[in-house]
Protein backbone atom coordinates (compact mmCIF):
# COMPACT_ATOMS: atom_id res chain seq x y z
CA UNK A 1 0.00 0.00 0.00
CA UNK A 2 1.34 3.26 -0.71
CA UNK A 3 1.65 6.35 1.18
CA UNK A 4 -1.13 8.43 -0.18
CA UNK A 5 -3.33 5.24 0.14
CA UNK A 6 -2.42 4.74 3.77
CA UNK A 7 -3.26 8.12 4.79
CA UNK A 8 -6.47 7.99 3.26
CA UNK A 9 -7.64 5.31 5.11
CA UNK A 10 -6.36 6.21 8.75
CA UNK A 11 -8.03 9.11 8.15
CA UNK A 12 -11.18 7.13 7.48
CA UNK A 13 -11.43 7.72 4.09
CA UNK A 14 -12.20 4.93 1.20
CA UNK A 15 -9.70 4.07 -1.93
CA UNK A 16 -11.13 5.29 -4.22
CA UNK A 17 -11.11 5.28 -8.43
CA UNK A 18 -12.16 8.36 -8.79
CA UNK A 19 -9.29 9.69 -5.82
CA UNK A 20 -6.40 7.78 -7.67
CA UNK A 21 -7.46 9.40 -10.83
CA UNK A 22 -7.35 12.59 -9.73
CA UNK A 23 -3.96 12.38 -7.43
CA UNK A 24 -2.62 10.97 -10.39
CA UNK A 25 -3.64 13.91 -12.73
CA UNK A 26 -2.37 16.65 -10.16
CA UNK A 27 0.77 14.91 -9.95
CA UNK A 28 1.19 14.52 -13.94
CA UNK A 29 0.22 18.18 -14.49
CA UNK A 30 2.00 19.65 -12.16
CA UNK A 31 0.64 22.85 -11.23
CA UNK A 32 -3.10 22.60 -12.35
CA UNK A 33 -6.38 24.15 -11.98
CA UNK A 34 -9.89 21.96 -10.83
CA UNK A 35 -10.73 22.40 -14.56
CA UNK A 36 -7.78 21.14 -15.74
CA UNK A 37 -7.35 18.02 -13.42
CA UNK A 38 -11.79 17.28 -14.65
CA UNK A 39 -10.02 17.51 -17.86
CA UNK A 40 -7.37 15.08 -17.41
CA UNK A 41 -9.36 12.73 -15.45
CA UNK A 42 -12.16 12.29 -17.95
CA UNK A 43 -9.99 11.29 -20.65
CA UNK A 44 -9.40 8.00 -18.66
CA UNK A 45 -12.77 7.59 -17.32
CA UNK A 46 -16.18 9.06 -17.72
CA UNK A 47 -17.22 8.08 -14.95
CA UNK A 48 -16.51 11.15 -12.98
CA UNK A 49 -18.55 14.68 -12.53
CA UNK A 50 -16.66 18.24 -11.53
CA UNK A 51 -18.39 18.36 -8.65
CA UNK A 52 -16.42 15.11 -7.30
CA UNK A 53 -13.28 16.24 -8.71
CA UNK A 54 -13.56 19.34 -6.42
CA UNK A 55 -14.41 17.33 -3.29
CA UNK A 56 -11.75 14.86 -3.95
CA UNK A 57 -8.69 17.78 -4.62
CA UNK A 58 -10.04 19.54 -0.95
CA UNK A 59 -10.00 16.23 0.80
CA UNK A 60 -6.40 15.81 -0.79
CA UNK A 61 -4.97 19.37 0.17
CA UNK A 62 -7.03 18.50 3.92
CA UNK A 63 -4.93 15.77 4.18
CA UNK A 64 -1.50 17.44 2.66
CA UNK A 65 -1.13 14.82 -0.38
CA UNK A 66 -1.90 18.07 -2.34
CA UNK A 67 -0.96 21.67 -2.00
CA UNK A 68 -2.72 24.51 -3.69
CA UNK A 69 -1.93 28.06 -4.24
CA UNK A 70 -3.76 30.83 -5.82
CA UNK A 71 -2.08 31.72 -9.24
CA UNK A 72 -4.93 33.68 -10.30
CA UNK A 73 -8.15 35.52 -9.54
CA UNK A 74 -9.68 32.18 -10.21
CA UNK A 75 -9.65 29.03 -8.79
CA UNK A 76 -6.83 27.68 -6.98
CA UNK A 77 -4.11 25.46 -8.69
CA UNK A 78 -2.93 22.36 -7.48
CA UNK A 79 0.50 20.41 -7.22
CA UNK A 80 1.79 17.81 -5.44
CA UNK A 81 3.06 18.35 -2.01
CA UNK A 82 5.94 15.48 -2.81
CA UNK A 83 8.99 17.12 -3.97
CA UNK A 84 10.25 20.78 -2.67
CA UNK A 85 7.94 22.90 -1.04
CA UNK A 86 8.39 26.20 -2.99
CA UNK A 87 6.96 29.89 -3.81
CA UNK A 88 5.22 31.42 -7.00
CA UNK A 89 6.74 34.10 -9.28
CA UNK A 90 3.54 34.45 -11.61
CA UNK A 91 3.96 37.06 -14.67
CA UNK A 92 1.01 39.13 -14.93
CA UNK A 93 1.68 39.55 -18.77
CA UNK A 94 2.25 36.16 -20.57
CA UNK A 95 1.08 34.10 -17.34
CA UNK A 96 4.41 32.19 -16.76
CA UNK A 97 4.85 30.48 -13.63
CA UNK A 98 8.23 30.28 -12.29
CA UNK A 99 8.94 28.07 -9.05
CA UNK A 100 11.28 29.27 -6.49
CA UNK A 101 12.61 26.79 -3.60
CA UNK A 102 12.28 27.23 -0.29
CA UNK A 103 15.70 28.14 0.89
CA UNK A 104 15.65 31.27 -1.78
CA UNK A 105 12.74 32.55 -0.33
CA UNK A 106 13.74 32.04 2.91
CA UNK A 107 16.66 33.96 2.73
CA UNK A 108 14.93 36.61 1.00
CA UNK A 109 12.23 37.09 3.55
CA UNK A 110 14.62 36.16 6.60
CA UNK A 111 14.60 39.79 7.94
CA UNK A 112 10.79 40.72 7.81
CA UNK A 113 9.95 37.20 9.15
CA UNK A 114 12.54 37.99 12.26
CA UNK A 115 11.44 41.40 12.74
CA UNK A 116 7.70 40.54 12.81
CA UNK A 117 8.07 36.77 14.47
CA UNK A 118 6.11 35.37 11.66
CA UNK A 119 6.27 32.21 10.02
CA UNK A 120 5.31 32.01 6.77
CA UNK A 121 3.77 29.46 4.45
CA UNK A 122 5.67 29.31 2.04
CA UNK A 123 4.03 26.97 -0.72
CA UNK A 124 1.08 29.61 -0.59
CA UNK A 125 3.30 32.05 -1.07
CA UNK A 126 2.77 33.79 -4.47
CA UNK A 127 4.23 37.21 -5.89
CA UNK A 128 2.82 38.39 -9.04
CA UNK A 129 4.89 40.82 -11.50
CA UNK A 130 6.59 40.81 -14.78
CA UNK A 131 9.01 37.80 -15.84
CA UNK A 132 12.30 39.00 -17.47
CA UNK A 133 10.87 38.57 -21.22
CA UNK A 134 7.72 40.68 -20.33
CA UNK A 135 9.91 43.49 -18.50
CA UNK A 136 12.18 43.85 -21.24
CA UNK A 137 9.10 44.10 -23.68
CA UNK A 138 7.64 46.74 -21.46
Amino acid sequence: MSDWQQRLRESGHRLTPQRELVLAAVEKLGHATPDAVYAEVRAHSEAINLSTVYRTLELLDELGLIRHAHLSDRAPTYHAATGHEHAHLVCRSCKKVISVGRADVESALGPLVARHGFAPDYGHLTVFGLCADCAEQA
